[in-house]
């Protein structure tokens, strides 16, 4: 059987980019080893975060399915950084990992064309640099005209504990053992990284008298811009925050080197910006204490996920570790942590559609891309899934920017900089957060959904709704003035705010740290929705600082206008300092804006470029 596209693996990569794919009208394929783990969270139970909740909103206003999932399977939800700006807030959900892959997979059950299929795919075909399908690992071949790969941690994945080393993927299934090795036959340069993941806990052997408890929002969060709230605040499930000890501490560095990574048994290079409890020790030695919490996986189990505890410790030594923490000093450890490497390529050799520069018509998305997490994942799933399609139809790719979301940075980071160990999202890897919020995610990316047909006549019409609210609410507050009457100064001294000396617009008004939409309400009938309100509301507020951004990224967008030519040959550009020279040769940037964010490419260097395409017409 031929299909259009191929999706090769089923994680929240995989699950994307095929249902991308088929509801975009293209006869789809999702090859998976283990049907049954479609979707799975193998590590933490959660969806979202710093940076990483917005993607999950990106995600949503494209027509991704990751958002109304978690909605589905929430058993906490929280909004973090309340207390500072706008920039920096997102959302972050403790996830049923029965109910997150049961509704994913019946979503992707449930979709026109789109088939799913249990076996490992062990090669490529490709034909003159195009790929045509894959090759099984009982030898089937099925053609396609596009494949997405988006394997995770699977290609040649190893567990280690201690000293033990045990070729397998996450859950003890089978690891992917020559793709990897196809790949770098095809002329792809293959990494070697690790993640790692933390012990499960029977909640019912845990002394929760000595723990935090940490509760969810008391007002209905939701991912999805659809709002539809599926368990309300006072349903759901209390997590719980506990500190490491000096016992704890003393226990690792007495182990340290009976740890897989300080016993000199890893290959791979581990991430940065989560790491085992062992790292935090070494790494972070004048810290009297880490924290860690205690996360329910399931309501249709006990297990308790001991978040920032991940570790590749022997599984005795994992017990005293365990049992040095206040209120886990008789708990049952249900699985141990453990460590995990696995081949990913680099991200350098891939084009900003997410299509590789070697093999035409190939994607690549997720940890195969060198990234960590799940949003991270879902959100290069989506935009595979939908740039394989638009290439079959003959249509440009769509490239998110820098100033347009967080899918874009995250994007333009791996294609540009490449990395060195698993990539994780953070808000401070954006120039213009303030433009990326939790709040606008749909004002920005909307219009991009409905254009690529991933957004439905409905959900567009009410979005359409919403933005024209949010107009007719700026006008309002501009139109309607105040002034300095005995009365309305009278409420403003009990906000308490300045009184007035003179007249001016509520919407000037709101622009007082003090006064809110609350406020408002007192001199307007208000008839809209929270999320209109607020979005006026952050626009008044910030309004400098929004203009002073955009002002930024329109120098940006500026650079990104001036094509590099693909037949540019960098040999023949005269006085580019040697490294930039070779940094340019390798990455092949489109843009000049491109060109600017390569490392090791100066400002000097670009100026000469600019100079020689200007002469080179």
């Amino acid at each position: 059987m031929k299909y259009e596209i191929i999706v090769v693996g089923g994680g929240h990569a995989g699950c994307e980019a095929a249902l991308a794919s088929a509801r975009k009208g293209h006869k789809t394929l999702l090859v998976t080893s283990n049907i049954k783990n479609i979707a799975d969270m193998p590590c933490n139970p959660s969806i979202g975060g710093p940076a990483k909740g917005i993607v999950v909103r990106e995600i949503d206003a494209l027509g991704g399915e990751m958002g109304r999932n978690a909605d589905k399977g929430a058993l906490q939800t929280k909004m973090l950084n309340t207390k500072k700006g706008p920039a920096v807030q997102a959302l972050r959900f403790q996830a049923d990992k029965i109910t997150y892959p049961k509704e994913m997979l019946n979503t992707l059950k449930n979709t026109e064309n789109l088939d799913i299929k249990e076996a490992m795919v062990e090669k490529l075909i490709v034909i003159e640099n195009k790929v045509a399908g894959v090759e099984l690992e009982d030898g089937e071949k099925i053609e396609s005209e596009a494949v997405i790969l988006t394997t995770g941690t699977y290609l040649k994945a190893v567990v280690l504990a201690g000293s033990t080393r045990k070729s397998s993927g996450p859950h003890g299934e089978k690891e992917s053992k020559f793709l990897s090795d196809n790949l770098k036959d095809l002329g792809f340069t293959i990494k070697r990284l690790k993640t790692g993941t933390p012990q499960r806990i029977d909640k019912n052997t845990i002394d929760y008298s000595k723990t935090q408890e940490e509760k969810g929002d008391s007002v209905p969060r939701t991912f999805s811009f659809d709002n539809i709230v599926y368990k309300e605040p006072k349903d759901q499930i209390s997590c719980h925050l506990i500190y490491t000890t000096p016992k704890t501490h003393e226990i690792i560095r007495e182990h340290l080197n009976e740890s897989s990574m300080y016993g000199g048994y890893v290959e791979g290079v581990g991430p940065r910006y989560c790491p085992s409890i062992e790292d935090k020790v070494v790494r972070f030695s004048d810290k009297e204490r880490h924290q860690l919490f205690l996360e329910p996986e399931s309501l249709y189990y006990d297990d308790i996920y001991l978040q920032g505890f991940s570790t590749s410790m022997p599984n005795e030594i994992q017990d005293i570790m365990v049992h040095s923490l206040p209120g886990l000093e008789k708990a049952k450890i249900l699985k141990y942590g453990y460590a995990i490497e696995y081949d990913a390529i680099d991200s350098k050799q891939l084009k900003r559609s997410l299509e590789t520069k070697i093999i035409e018509n190939l994607y690549t998305a997720g940890q195969i891309n060198g990234t960590s997490g799940y949003e991270e994942a879902a959100g290069q799933g989506l935009i595979a899934g939908i740039n394989a399609s638009l290439k079959l139809e003959g249509k440009e790719p769509l490239i998110l920017k820098r100033n347009e979301s967080y899918i874009g940075v995250l994007i333009d980071d791996l294609v540009t900089k490449g990395v060195k160990d698993p990539y994780r999202l953070l808000t401070s890897r954006a120039e213009y957060r303030l433009l990326l919020r939790n709040d606008n995610a749909d004002l920005r990316l909307r219009d991009y959904g409905y254009k690529v047909g991933l957004i439905s006549e409905e959900r567009y019409g009410k979005f359409t709704t919403k933005k024209q609210n949010i107009y007719k609410i700026t006008e309002l507050l501009n139109q309607t003035r105040i002034t300095p009457k005995k009365e309305t100064n009278e409420y403003i001294e009990k906000i308490p705010s300045t009184p007035l000396k003179d007249g001016l617009s509520l919407y000037d008004f709101l622009k007082r740290p003090e006064v809110s939409m609350e406020n408002i309400k007192h001199f307007l009938d208000l008839d809209y929705s929270n999320e209109e309100l607020e979005q006026v509301e952050i626009n008044a507020k910030y309004e400098g600082y929004i203009k002073k951004a955009n002002k930024e990224a329109e120098k940006m967008l500026a650079l990104e206008e001036k094509i590099i030519p693909d037949n540019i040959d960098y040999e023949k550009v005269p006085n580019l300092a040697s490294e930039a020279r070779q940094k340019l040769t390798e990455i092949k940037p489109t843009t000049i804006g491109q060109a600017s964010r390569i490392s090791g490419v100066n400002p000097a260097d670009i100026s000469i470029l600019m100079v020689y395409l200007r002469r080179n017409g």
